[in-house]
């Protein structure tokens, strides 16, 4: 089997799904990528219901999803349907079910379209490895089909469309038994499912493939369109998302690392960005990456690759030369980009996570310490931090009296006559790249790469530049550098997440630069650094932080989301590297933090379940003394370490 799966790597171009129609707003085909939401209201509160809905339809919401975890609120649905109507309002609705077939089918006689999940619709998930002889595999698969048809035969008779929504903490044990806890698995899980509706001449679907975790997501979904074209089947219109991406920048830059490299790939027909804020919120965040693929389709191609020696659907780093702490086994460096500062000030350094302790007289760094700092030609007048190394243009660099601790950008490789002993930085503009560029990258072991491009399809650019090393054997380390100027702070987190990551989680790149337009703030510095730690800790490329795998609430939520992942946040936060589950319910929590090292789960009003991974700890812990059982789990683990 071949590993295609878009239809180009150097240009924009959407792959052409079957059209569905869920109401009257139709889905894939040549419609537009669509943006939708869920509610977080109690479905059991009509109005409540109604209300946020009619909120998040003016935010840009063009199918709302409400959760129906068993039949009375799927019959409720009915009643949140009529007063929507009398309201004006004809949003297609979504009913979103788990555990309960008998609820899945009563919706789907209701709303516009159900989703189903796969690993818990005919299965339950007790975390059980189990044997499955070829036999007893294909008798699993008949008892499934027996549960799921009925569902198939009203989604028909009623014009209701399906989502199959894999998630890839809530595999069923038979998948993870089989396939294991892997982009395979999920694919699989829903191809079961998709089998049985195209046996059953059921067509109205959509497909998605959640993950917590950006670079399992995006395997996923590209191994699903890889199988769906290899085993003939239809080309069905795909639902992106990451599920749990959590609140405020890392939720912002997760979803974006996630959502935009499929979207760069030319893949998704339907985006929902899950915040753990007011839903309303999280449309006009799809928004921004949806909207920018607009230009990138006027975007005259670059060269098209004729050779791709990547793996699209496992991950492996790019094999580089180590040069200084670049490359090789190095995590990503950060270079903070300070060349449009006339003259920078000891003060300035906090912006980038280096701060200066007068009373001490000494230097002290946070998680997010930039490794570099570029000042041009404005060189630095003080003594840096240990943690902090200087870079200059090179002309200023030739000029300096300390030519051993600074290191030199070179702009035009011909005008070179000197090199520093151990690391040099090049400028590469990818668009007007040359043989002799790569040529002189091969002869000079010790330089790195910095790489920019002013195509509007930035990361396509780029990769044919990185592509063009790897097949002619160059291993330098490259550093990708970007530009956004006149954007929001939401803007800059999903523009740059989606550049850098549909790079960072094919294993390509060794560091990451945002350069400012013009003359930048300390707010505006500070932004950068905190987007660039954020996008290599959301392609999983260098941890820095702890990770909060938060979910965006529902009508299913037993606890305040918002507020309790902020009071958990604020006595965690660092805890570097650590992973903690905080999930609304028990319906999803052991299965969607499966990626957590610890979980904080609502299982009852008042009451919460603690994990260790994916093993109850405690249950039935009251919420007042939940998060000081949370410190002592981690604590009894050995991985809590006292806050400075």
């Amino acid at each position: 089997m071949d590993n295609k799966y878009c239809n180009s790597l150097t240009s924009y171009s959407r792959r052409k799904t079957r059209e569905v129609y869920i109401g009257e707003i139709p889905l894939g085909g040549n419609n537009p990528i669509r943006v939708q939401s869920m509610t977080t209201v109690d479905t059991m509160d009509t109005i409540g219901t109604v209300e946020q809905t009619l909120r998040m339809v003016e935010a840009g919401c063009e199918y709302v999803r409400i959760t129906a975890p068993s039949m009375k609120e799927a019959q409720n649905l009915e009643n949140i349907k009529s007063e929507l109507a009398k309201r004006g309002c004809n949003v297609p609705l979504v009913a979103d079910i788990h555990f309960t077939p008998n609820a899945a089918e009563l919706a789907a006689t209701i709303v516009e379209k159900v989703r189903v999940n796969p690993g818990n619709y005919a299965d339950k998930k007790r975390f059980e490895e189990i044997e499955y002889t070829d036999e007893t595999y294909a008798s699993e698969l008949r008892r499934i089909e027996d549960k799921f048809s009925p569902l198939v035969e009203i989604c028909k008779s009623n014009g209701t469309a399906m989502r199959i929504g894999t998630n890839h903490g809530s595999l069923s044990d038979r998948i993870m038994s089989r396939y294991g806890d892997t982009p395979l698995g999920m694919v699989e899980s829903a191809l079961e499912f998709i089998r049985i509706c195209e046996k059953m001449d059921y067509k109205d679907l959509v497909i998605s493939m959640k993950s917590s975790n950006p670079q399992v997501m995006v395997q996923a979904y590209r191994l699903l369109v890889n199988r769906l074209d290899h085993e003939g089947l239809e080309p069905y219109p795909l639902h992106l998302g990451v599920t749990e991406a959590g609140e405020a920048e890392d939720g912002r830059i997760k979803s974006a690392v996630g959502i935009g490299t499929l979207l760069e790939d030319g893949l998704g027909d339907t985006v929902r960005v899950s915040l753990t804020e007011e839903p309303e919120v999280e449309a006009p965040v799809a928004r921004i990456m949806v909207d920018r693929l607009i230009r990138k389709s006027e975007q005259k191609p670059t060269t098209p690759i004729s050779n791709y020696p990547i793996n699209p659907f496992d991950y492996a780093r790019r094999r580089t030369n180590e040069v200084a702490n670049f490359g090789g086994q190095n995590v990503p460096r950060v270079i903070a980009d300070f060349s449009k500062v006339e003259e920078v000030s000891v003060k300035d350094l906090k912006a980038i996570g280096h701060f200066y302790l007068p009373e001490l007289d000494k230097w002290s760094m946070n998680d997010t310490g930039a490794d570099y700092i570029y000042t041009g030609k404005n060189p630095i007048s003080f003594m840096l931090p240990n943690g902090l190394k200087e870079i200059t243009d090179y002309d200023t660099w030739k000029h300096s009296s300390d030519k051993e601790n600074i290191y030199p950008l070179i702009i035009d490789i011909q005008q070179v006559n000197e090199l520093h002993n151990s690391l040099n930085f090049v400028l590469v503009d990818t668009d007007l790249e040359t043989e002799s560029t790569v040529k002189w990258l091969s002869e000079n072991s010790n330089s790195v790469a910095i790489l920019k491009s002013s195509n509007t399809h930035h990361a396509a650019s780029i990769r044919r530049f990185v592509i063009e090393l790897m097949n002619q054997d160059v291993e330098v380390p490259v550093v990708f550098n970007q530009f956004h100027s006149d954007v929001s702070s939401d803007e800059l987190m999903v523009h740059a997440s989606t550049d850098a990551g549909t790079l960072l989680v094919d294993g390509m790149g060794d560091g990451l630069m945002i350069s400012p337009s013009g003359s930048p703030t300390n707010d505006t510095l500070k932004l950068y650094n905190q987007t660039v730690f954020g996008i290599l800790q959301a392609a999983r490329t260098r941890i820095t932080k702890t990770e909060y795998i938060s979910c965006p609430s529902c009508g299913r939520t037993l606890f305040d989301l918002q507020e309790t992942t902020a009071m958990i946040r604020k006595r965690t936060d660092h805890l570097k590297g650590v992973k903690i589950g905080i999930m609304g319910c028990i319906v999803n929590g052991p299965g969607e933090m499966a990626d957590a090292d610890f979980g904080y789960v609502g299982s009852g009003k008042g009451k919460i379940t603690l994990y260790k991974g994916r093993e109850v700890v405690k249950r039935g812990v009251p919420s007042e003394n939940a998060l000081d059982e949370l410190v002592e789990l981690i604590k009894d683990n050995g991985m809590w370490v006292e806050p400075n």
